[in-house]
């Protein structure tokens, strides 16, 4: 089993910043064999990948964020970072993170999940 543990988030500005950090933890798995990401869902609407990283360090963005928000990993520490920039309303959600195996990132229920964090953008 892979426990995730999110933290960051919060109200912000539009054109403000925030940092989302997520720890895994589990003894029966190799976690860096894995990719870590962010998903995220407003409401009224479904889960959407806004990042995730391989563990060979492939990089995926939704359109959406790119040039905005930056995804980085520590695989020693098994953290994964979310460093988001620019923030606008549009960008309000619950972020989500996630730990799966394979490269179907775009599916938004498999691997495993953490709680959720509010992210608010105020116009």
């Amino acid at each position: 089993q892979v426990q995730l543990v999110e933290s960051g988030g919060g109200l912000v500005q539009a054109g403000g910043s925030l940092r989302l950090s997520c720890e895994a933890s589990g003894s029966s798995i190799s976690i860096s064999g894995s990719s870590m990401g962010w998903y995220r869902q407003a409401p009224g609407k479904q889960r959407e990948l806004v990042a995730v990283i391989s563990g060979g360090g492939t990089i995926v963005y939704v359109d959406s964020v790119k040039g905005r928000f930056t995804i980085s990993r520590d695989s020693a520490k098994n953290t994964v970072d979310l460093q988001m920039s620019s923030l606008q309303p549009e960008d309000t959600a619950v972020y989500y993170c996630n730990l799966r195996f394979g490269r179907n990132y775009q599916s938004p229920t498999i691997g495993f999940w953490g709680q959720g964090t509010q992210v608010t953008v105020s116009s």
